[in-house]
């Protein structure tokens, strides 16, 4: 399929594991592929998956100002958006006892303020009908020890697809959100389970086994397509079952 041939897509934090999976399929299908990212040379490695019209820009997730230069950069270069993945986050856990100041600011910073504003900057691109998915998370719904604050974000990102799809809907813009379970990325990797606690994790999908970046990547390009226009506000969880049975 081509589904988003001569359409022009962001992924932000699209330089790696989840996003430059998703990056990749809507390559794939035809699309123009914007992708954001810290790491300059993971950035430009990723570019070079995407295809010749890649744009690949260096940007701070929990940066007001970033959103914002982002947003100028884009204009400045004359593109309009049909979708948008944001998908740039962090995902540090830690005891609710030793849970110190900086690491609530950095965890609200990345997956809230940042998002938030990165929506608000980019705005004024969106073409008519575009689609904006959010990346949300299931422990938003269960309650995993040590996962506190990151839970906490991402049920503020979540809140995100009702409230700025009442609000956006006049402008033709829908917003949905996924929201993955367990799923094999460098994110996960970083939380450094050991394997006995990879198992006993995995004990707790009834599928039995991690998601894919694939599976997520699938769901987010069916949001971010027409075929899916009457899905507004809502979220998808895509999770093994973790959360549900």
């Amino acid at each position: 399929m081509n589904r988003f041939e001569g359409k022009t897509v962001l992924v932000t934090g699209g330089n790696s594991g989840m996003g430059l999976v998703t990056a990749q399929a809507f390559a794939a299908e035809g699309a123009r592929v914007v992708i954001t990212g810290r790491d300059a040379a993971t950035l430009a490695a990723a570019k070079a998956t995407l295809g010749a019209n890649a744009l690949a820009i260096g940007n701070d997730a929990g940066s007001v100002a970033a959103a914002r230069e982002l947003a100028r950069q884009l204009t400045e270069a004359g593109v309009r958006l049909d979708a948008l993945f944001i998908n740039a986050g962090i995902a540090k856990l830690a005891p609710f006892t030793d849970i110190d100041e900086a690491l609530w600011d950095q965890t609200f910073n990345t997956n809230v303020k940042g998002a938030f504003f990165q929506i608000q900057a980019l705005l004024p691109l969106l073409n008519k009908g575009a689609s904006i998915v959010l990346n949300g998370s299931i422990n938003a719904h269960i309650g995993m020890p040590t996962s506190s604050v990151y839970a906490a974000s991402k049920g503020a990102l979540i809140t995100f697809a009702k409230t700025l799809s009442a609000e956006l809907l006049p402008r033709g813009v829908r917003v949905n959100v996924v929201s993955p379970g367990p799923v094999s990325t460098p994110l996960h990797d970083k939380l450094g389970l050991d394997d006995e606690s990879a198992a006993q994790l995995k004990a707790q999908i009834p599928l039995g086994r991690f998601g894919r970046s694939s599976e997520v990547a699938a769901t987010v390009l069916h949001l971010a397509s027409p075929e899916s226009g009457f899905i507004v506000g809502t979220e998808i969880i895509i999770d093994g079952g973790m959360s549900q049975l």
